[in-house]
């Protein structure tokens, strides 16, 4: 150790006057989507690249003047440059509002709240599939051109980095961002300082800073806590990614939801629509309360006011998943919100209650405050009605308010530009303006075999490439030796990559079940020691620090890799990011997914994978339900409902071993005399023409923009004319509704006819008890079932039953079917300025 004290300075290069724009390039993570605009940087000097995690902003900072000299008098460079600035300023100069999202008035905005941001590892404040998705949204919105803003947390350390020891143990480093490095500036105010916005915390108010950083078109606000006016501990609140206790947790969405609604206020931004993305958010919706309580509204009217302009997305398909806090802790977080809008505080935490916890549940309260509720996948819905029944108590799970939106990947970010570049020579340069056209993606089949074959196995190799960088920096770093790196390449050949490689790149969770490949041990050595037909397996992904059973996953990888009947067949590598995520599901020929069915939400993977030509073998769930046609990957069928773990995950591993066994590795080598298999080459070609059009974000986004965000927008300005009048009459309507509908009752009059002749009419009539609401505060109606739907016919009222205090309705039905016909009949509560008509929850059978 060297005696004194150590001083550091950093000398920044000052950019060529011809280069000057690249900083302006550094600054917008439309970089995250443009690989040329990368690549620009990345030629300057690529082993500061890779130590500077690919972030364009920390490489101008570090490299050397002389590189950017060279570069300002290097005319391929220049050219190259010249190029990027001509599609960045191409992308950026076009206007708003175009390309579907032209129903939006001129004054609408949407404002889009997530815990997490995935847009490129230059920027690491995400953990996983919730980020990578909102990086995504963003994207596309930015694609279309949609007046969007977003707002999320700025953490000091993003998700954390992962290493694997020799015994196959994840361990955990984390690493302070350098705000200085990232892509993203302060929000100045009017006085030239720094925005700052306070949030009211027990006993005490924090100051939050307000970061910008542009993607494309839009505009993502980052908050952070971390200033001098802050006591030390809440400097720390934004300080780590799914970091600390329920009190850290609570506190960092208390900054996101209340203090992301007073940061755009403070900037002059008007949101028309609020889209909370998972419940984290949710608490925007108090503060939004509160901004409309002040307007002379009460709570239950001012909670109308907000709810018909806000989404909800939520992606977690268990309830533990679902934030919750303890009614205690609500109390005093939010004692002092109580008393200022004089709330009881039991009337607040009603908002989060639910049937099956006595906690405050984020989810309940971003239901409850919202009018347009969905799920990520059609499986999904179903899974999501049936978590949230309890919410809508009396109404079928098949019937509640929520929604589905699949979720789709940003073709820009994770098409390869080999890909694109075929897209371009084959389809014509306007392809990606539309993604939606399968007519035009059928022409995939026109392309040469050949050339398709060499553009996937360049893909290959270099997926390959970074693979064994990346294992043989772990390998010496556990003192393996040089030999024994050599045995464990000798199927990851890029030089020669003709072996089939299946990839599984995602979280080690245990419903994910990373480890079903190992069910049968000796099966598996069968399928993959066949002399002349070798199977190479890829694993990566994280496990969540306090996820024990998840790291048991990754060791049990780690244990059968090392088995000399596995060893250079099964292959760990660790450090899963987005750029070796980008590499996987571009290189592969075959992308592995088996969930335990129903838990997969939606999963993106496999739609990167399959939009780059790789082919997916997945289990039935989440967005394959919607995908798998047959001719375009393999699936997995769940086992039934009632099989119990050991017999689900055996009659599913069998499954996978028969497909892997009889379809994919004897399809993969029925080779030609050119190298490749013409089949495989169809199937590749399938999973790209069916695929891509379907799951794409701008897909995605454009039904969020029809279903949600359009008549949000139009509900919201309704709702608010008059001083809010509709919502001050919607509020008063469902509190009488509410109090009059446990005396509220249905019965049948007339003696039910069991059979007619086809062509003859047969009426109903039914009694409904209704406790001093009026007859058009219901609906009555009759449920005819026909196949698989219901039709409904609506029973008009008749008069009132003096006699018994009942009110008559009736229906005359003429049966356009033959055969037995059941029908049902109902009544529930019903506003014309509902947005759903079941949103009450309440309905009787007769």
């Amino acid at each position: 150790m060297q005696p004194g004290t150590r001083y550091s300075i950093e000398v920044n290069p000052k950019i060529p006057r011809r280069l000057a724009r690249l900083a302006e390039l550094a600054d917008d993570l439309w970089y995250s989507w443009d690989r040329p605009t990368r690549e620009l940087f990345a030629r300057l000097h690529p082993p500061l690249w890779d130590a500077v995690g690919h972030s364009p902003k920390a490489f101008l900072r570090r490299v050397d003047e002389s590189k950017l000299v060279e570069a300002a008098a290097d005319p391929v460079f220049l050219n190259n440059f010249n190029r990027v600035l001509s599609a960045y300023d191409t992308y950026h100069g076009e206007p708003q509002r175009a390309n579907g999202a032209r129903r939006l008035q001129e004054t609408d905005l949407v404002a889009y709240f997530c815990f997490e941001f995935g847009f490129h590892e230059s920027l690491p404040i995400y953990s996983g599939g919730l980020g990578i998705l909102a990086g995504d949204h963003c994207k596309a919105a930015s694609d279309i051109r949609l007046p969007f803003v977003a707002v999320g947390l700025l953490y000091r350390q993003g998700y954390f980095l992962q290493t694997i020891d020799r015994e196959g143990v994840q361990d955990v480093s984390y690493t302070d961002s350098v705000f200085e490095n990232l892509p993203i500036e302060p929000v100045i105010d009017v006085k030239g300082a720094e925005l700052r916005v306070l949030v009211d915390m027990p006993e005490r108010t924090v100051a939050v800073r307000v970061w910008r950083t542009r993607a494309g078109h839009v505009t993502l606000y980052l908050l952070d806590t971390d200033v001098d006016e802050n006591t030390e501990a809440d400097r720390a609140i934004c300080y780590r990614l799914y970091g600390g206790d329920r009190g850290t947790r609570i506190e960092q969405e208390i900054i996101l939801g209340m203090g992301g609604v007073r940061a755009l206020a403070a900037m002059g931004l008007r949101p028309t629509v609020w889209h909370i993305n998972e419940g984290h958010a949710a608490f925007l919706l108090l503060e939004r309360v509160r901004n409309v309580m002040r307007q002379g509204l009460d709570f239950a009217a001012a909670l109308e006011a907000v709810a018909v302009n806000t989404v909800f997305t939520t992606h977690t398909p268990v309830a533990a998943g679902h934030d919750q806090f303890a009614d205690e802790m609500m109390r005093r977080y939010f004692d002092a919100y109580c008393r200022e809008l004089h709330v009881e505080p039991e009337r607040l935490l009603a908002l989060g209650q639910t049937p099956v916890t006595t906690e405050f549940n984020m989810t309940a309260l971003a239901v409850r405050g919202s009018r347009f509720h969905n799920g990520v996948s059609r499986i999904h819905r179903g899974v999501s009605a049936q978590l949230l029944q309890g919410l809508w108590p009396q109404v079928p799970a098949a019937e509640n308010p929520v929604s589905y939106v699949t979720n789709g990947v940003h073709v820009p970010t994770f098409l390869s530009p080999e890909w694109a570049d075929m897209f371009d020579r084959f389809l014509g340069l306007g392809w990606s303006q539309h993604l939606d056209d399968e007519a035009m993606w059928a022409k995939i089949d026109e392309f040469p075999d050949h050339i398709f074959w060499s553009v996937h196995q360049y893909l290959k190799s270099r997926m390959l490439h970074l693979v064994r960088y990346r294992i043989a920096q772990a390998h010496f770093r556990n003192q393996g030796s040089e030999a024994h790196l050599e045995r464990l390449f000798k199927l990851a050949d890029p030089v020669n990559p003709n072996v089939l490689t299946i990839g599984f790149g995602r979280r080690f969770a245990t419903y994910k079940r990373a480890t079903l490949l190992f069910e049968d041990l000796e099966w598996l050595r069968e399928i993959v020691s066949v002399p002349d037909r070798p199977a190479l397996f890829i694993f990566a992904g994280k496990a969540h620090p306090a996820d024990k059973p998840g790291q048991d996953l990754i060791r049990q990888v780690a244990n059968v890799s090392k088995m000399p009947e596995f060893e250079g067949k099964i292959l760990l590598v660790e450090g899963h990011d987005l750029r070796l995520a980008r590499r996987l599901v571009s290189g592969v020929d075959v992308w592995l997914n088996n969930p335990v069915y129903p838990l997969e939400a939606s999963g993106t993977s496999g739609m990167k994978a399959a939009m780059n030509g790789v082919i997916n073998l997945s289990v039935l769930d989440g967005w394959w339900g919607e995908g798998y046609r047959g001719d375009n990957g393999w699936a997995i069928k769940p086992a039934t409902d009632s099989a119990d773990e050991y017999r689900r995950n055996r009659e599913e591993s069998r499954t996978l071993y028969e497909i892997l066994e009889d379809q994919v590795i004897p399809l993969y080598y029925a080779r030609g005399d050119l190298g490749y298999s013409r089949d495989w080459i169809k199937m590749a070609k399938r999973s790209i023409e069916t695929i891509l059009p379907r799951f794409n974000a701008t897909r995605m986004v454009s039904e969020y923009i029809s279903r949600f965000y359009v008549p949000a927008a139009e509900q919201g300005r309704r709702y608010a004319l008059e001083r809010f009048e509709d919502a001050r009459a919607v509020a008063a309507w469902k509190t009488r509704v509410r109090a009059a509908w446990s005396s509220v009752t249905l019965r049948r009059l007339d003696a039910p006819l069991t059979r007619i002749t086809f062509g003859d009419a047969f009426t109903v009539q039914v009694a409904v008890k209704l406790n001093g609401l009026a007859p058009d505060d219901v609906i009555v109606e009759l449920l005819l079932r026909r196949a698989r739907e219901h039709v409904r016919y609506e029973l008009v009222p008749v008069g009132p039953m003096p006699e018994t205090g009942e009110h008559r309705f009736a229906l005359e039905l003429t049966p356009d079917l033959c055969g037995q016909l059941d029908y049902r009949i109902r009544a529930y509560p019903c506003h014309a300025q509902l947005t759903h008509p079941l949103e009450l929850g309440l309905m009787i059978w007769a």
